[in-house]
């Protein structure tokens, strides 16, 4: 016997049970309490008109009108083996067939026909509408909206109870059975159906209403869409509707052509050609949109949730025919920023060096802390190279959320004047590697070490911030000395590059990347580290299925990944703290390391062995066919340029080492906010800014418990990062003028948003086209799959993990010599960087053609050899130029070298 056998037999009890229970039930008598009777759309309705709503009169047959109809002739028992079938191979179209003609070839019983009949009468008659209510619809969880019919325009009892039938058996219809099947319902959920019956509205204008904006979540904003004639062209997507926004009193309007309408015809209704005088017309004028709008607002208000209604307008009144839950309501979110507003004029604004680990709108804490963090770094590296730059004129502001270097022309030239005495600072021997690995890193790890030391609920609120600024400081100025790490980094790759490519290289030779992979980096030590944890973790009966039900681990597991956690959980993907690290998230760790288990990814030990012992090889074989001159300048490029890989990964992966730390002070900061009221949750600190944070510290270190209540400010600083979220930053502004000589060195491109293919930066040689995963950060790389194509707006260490499943990489920002470059080397894998706009054109699932070869990515999937060959000539020049804004430093000196070419 199938599932739904059973439950059917114990409604057929109940109902035998029961013998004078009411089939039929007036809308008045009803409630949203009474959804196991009336279905969602029933208990709705009733509850409208409870509340006085302008509802057109009727009556529901009730889901016991149903049970009481399948009990008979043994047709729950054909319906349980139907839900059985559904369940197996049997395709749903037959099961739908099937369980239409038991229902066409049922009759009602005698008592269900009186009362529907005797309702109809009561009801004066006429046309109906007749529509279904399952028990399972209208919900607030999923609404299961649309899965069965509804029927317009029925005239007459005999009418009015073949549709009602018609309705029963649509429980059955393939697309319900489809959805209850994707949304895991199935018939032993209390599975059944009531119907609604109510007056036609003979609507001239019909439509849906939204009483929050499905598109941005605003709950401020009604929309509305409306059509001729009867609402089904709307509801079923047969029309496009005209659409109205109304906020406050502000109505936005876009009037659609309207080229069909639902019309009455006898007996039903049908889709008709809307007379030419309509087509264009506006279906309803600004008053009528407030007025229904503040209908739909009363709606919502009683019951206490935004709300999806189907209406209609007839003899200038408006009726509602339902009203259920709007489900998957977005979060709200502001205004898409056109205007970048420059915060002073004469000031040169760009995204580049430290700005690439910030992609995203700043919270407002962050930009607060960040805006004096970042130039105090800076003018401590540069006072060490010339006392001119000790005063210099610089800033770190916000444009729409989005951070900028902010540089009065004023300190652009006095950079440009001491960059011969800078270059020669930077470039003596040994002076950037001591710098950063004997003074820098230290120091860093120093302050670092010193605040983790403490116990944070001990230390007063003021020094929790203190110690914020300290460690957010320590960063800024230990990624000041790293900005002179890049430029070396990347310059000694250009000249080896360059040079092997023009004076060495044959037809069919390794590429000069080749020689400069398989060496130790701290990302590689990671991934050896999560590898060898993967493999313990296979060697331990039932620990992978534990990792996947989510239960509690051995202990062991839990001291083997807390020590990886303390080696490496400090690695960050966006600067900004309010994002987690593993360290205090480590969910994302044990998605890749679950992947590991699986056998998903490449022994990285193997993998570096194969790529040092080939780059050993090709180093040889280069080595041997070279004269002695030309074979000790590639010996003094190739040494350089093996040195500084690596390196560079260290220091970047280093930048991280403050952010657990950080994190668990703010946290400490957030609960005790939370505690007095003035936010709702801990996380809630990253939201307020941080004159309102030393306000509130002060308060709490004096015993003010009456700390101003942040929530209303906090909701709204929210929608509008949600909102920026959405904008593509310009790279430099003004746009325009003689900025636009810097696009080369920019780490993104400028992209106009259209094309089938996206161009950036070769990273990595090779094609693959598979399906792209985008990711908005480490709360995504649970959802990645092996195989998929990572898209991202910049990849930093902590994505190197999923490196070893990626089919290929895909960034907004970042070059050549970018971290998703350098990685996706090792790893054999194509990258395109610097594309400006991928995470924004690209979808989740979308097939994509990556061709690191030519720094293109294809969107509709299929290569394309014209647009292949345009971007490899690009590429060549950006290779000899493109390196720039990696650091201050190097913006600076490429600058001043193409001024000198000119």
């Amino acid at each position: 016997m199938s599932r739904a056998a059973p439950r059917l037999a114990r409604m057929t009890e109940s109902t035998a049970s029961e013998p004078n229970a009411s089939l039929v039930r007036p809308l008045s008598d009803l409630t949203a309490a009474d959804i196991p009777i009336a279905g969602g759309k029933g208990a709705n309705l009733g509850e409208l008109v409870r509340a006085g709503f302008p509802v057109p009169d009727g009556f529901v047959v009730t889901t016991a009108a149903y049970d009481a109809f399948v009990a008979g002739d043994g047709l729950d028992t054909a319906l349980g083996g139907l839900a059985e079938d559904s369940e197996g191979d049997l395709a749903e179209a037959d099961v739908a067939a099937d369980a239409a003609a038991l229902f066409a070839a049922s009759d009602l019983p005698t008592g269900i026909a009186e009362q529907v009949t005797a309702a109809y009468t009561a009801l004066g008659e006429g046309p109906v509408a007749v529509r279904s209510s399952a028990t399972a619809e209208d919900l607030p969880g999923a609404s299961f909206a649309g899965q069965q019919d509804t029927y317009l325009n029925v005239d007459g009892a005999a009418a009015v109870l073949d549709a009602v039938r018609r309705c029963w058996a649509s429980l059955w219809n393939a697309r319900a059975i489809a959805y209850r099947s994707r949304v895991g319902h199935d018939a032993e959920d209390g599975l059944s159906i009531a119907v609604v019956v109510q007056r036609l509205v003979p609507a001239e204008v019909a439509g849906v209403m939204f009483t929050a904006n499905p598109g941005n979540g605003r709950r401020d904003e009604t929309v509305i869409t409306a059509s001729w004639g009867l609402g089904e062209s709307v509801v079923g997507g047969l029309v496009e509707p005209d659409e109205y926004t109304v906020r406050g009193d502000d109505v936005a309007r876009r009037i659609a052509t309207k080229k069909v309408m639902t019309v009455r015809v006898d007996g039903g209704s049908q889709q008709s050609k809307t007379p030419a005088s309509q087509t264009d017309a506006a279906t309803l004028d600004d008053d009528q949109a407030r007025a229904l709008a503040a209908i739909g607002g009363g709606i919502q208000a009683h019951f206490g949730s935004p709300q999806d209604i189907e209406w209609a307008l007839a003899d200038g009144e408006f009726r509602i025919v339902q009203a259920r839950p709007i489900t998957a309501l977005p979060e709200p979110t502001g205004e898409v920023p056109a205007e970048w507003p420059l915060p002073r004029e004469g000031s040169l604004y760009f995204r580049a060096s430290i700005v690439e680990q910030m992609p995203d709108p700043l919270t407002p804490l962050f930009a607060d802390l960040v805006g004096d963090a970042v130039p105090y770094g800076l003018r401590a590296m540069l006072s060490d190279m010339s006392p001119e730059l000790v005063t210099l004129d610089m800033a770190f502001p916000t444009i729409n959320g989005y951070a900028y270097y902010d540089y009065p022309r004023s300190t652009f030239m006095a950079m440009l004047r001491v960059t011969p005495a800078a270059v020669r600072f930077i470039t003596r021997k040994g002076f950037v590697m001591d710098k950063w690995r004997d003074e820098a890193l230290p120091a860093y790890r120093s302050v670092v070490d010193r605040h983790a030391k403490q116990d944070a609920a001990q230390l007063s609120s003021a020094d929790l911030l203190v110690g914020v600024r300290e460690l957010l400081g320590a960063a800024c100025a230990y990624y000041s000395i790293v900005q002179m790490v890049m430029p070396l980094a990347g310059m000694s790759e250009v000249v080896w590059t360059k040079l092997y490519d023009t004076t060495m290289r044959r037809e069919g030779d390794p590429q000069a990347s080749d020689f400069l992979l398989g060496f130790d980096s701290a990302p590689m030590r990671s991934e050896r580290a999560l590898h060898d944890l993967a493999e313990w973790c296979r060697a331990q009966p039932g620990l992978r299925e534990k990792l996947d039900a989510g239960e509690e681990p051995p202990a062991e597991f839990r001291e083997r990944m807390d020590a990886y956690l303390a080696e490496h959980g400090h690695t960050v993907y966006n600067l900004d703290f309010i994002n987690p690290v593993p360290a205090d998230d480590p969910a994302p760790v044990i998605e890749t390391l679950k992947h590991t288990i699986d056998g998903n990814a490449a022994d990285p030990a193997e993998r570096q062995r194969a790529s040092a012992a080939r780059r050993e090889r090709i180093t040889r074989e280069l080595f041997a066919r070279l004269d002695p001159v030309r074979r000790a300048v590639a010996e003094r490029r190739l040494r350089s340029a093996q040195l500084w890989a690596p390196v560079r990964e260290d220091a970047l992966a280093a930048m991280g080492l403050a952010w657990p730390v950080q994190r668990r002070l703010l946290h400490e900061f957030g609960a005790r906010l939370a505690a007095s009221g003035a936010v709702d949750a801990a996380d809630d600190v990253f939201w307020i800014t941080a004159a309102e944070a030393d306000s509130d510290a002060a308060r709490l270190d004096d015993g003010d418990g009456t700390l101003p209540d942040h929530r209303a400010d906090i909701a709204a600083r929210r929608r509008t990062w949600r909102g920026r979220r959405l904008a593509t930053p310009p790279q430099y502004l003004p746009v325009g003028g003689w900025m636009t000589s810097m696009d080369r060195f920019m780490p993104a491109r400028e992209s106009d948003g259209s094309g089938p293919v996206l161009h950036g930066t070769g990273g990595s040689g090779g094609r693959v086209t598979a399906p792209a995963r985008v990711l908005g950060g480490t709360a995504d790389f649970a959802s990645f799959r092996p195989g998929e194509v990572l898209v991202a707006s910049i990849t930093t260490p902590a994505y190197t993990p999923l490196f070893a499943l990626a089919a290929g990489v895909v960034t907004d920002v970042g070059g050549v010599l970018s971290h998703g470059s350098i990685v996706a080397r090792e790893y054999g894998i194509p990258a395109v960087l610097g594309t400006g706009s991928a995470t924004k054109r690209i979808a989740t699932g979308d097939v994509i053609t990556v061709d690191g070869g030519t720094g293109t990515v294809r969107l509709d999937g299929a290569p394309d050899e014209a647009d292949a060959a345009v971007a490899t000539s690009k590429r060549g020049r950006r290779l000899a130029l493109g390196l720039g804004l990696a650091a201050l430093a190097g913006v600076v000196l490429l600058v001043l070298r193409r001024r000198r070419r000119s």
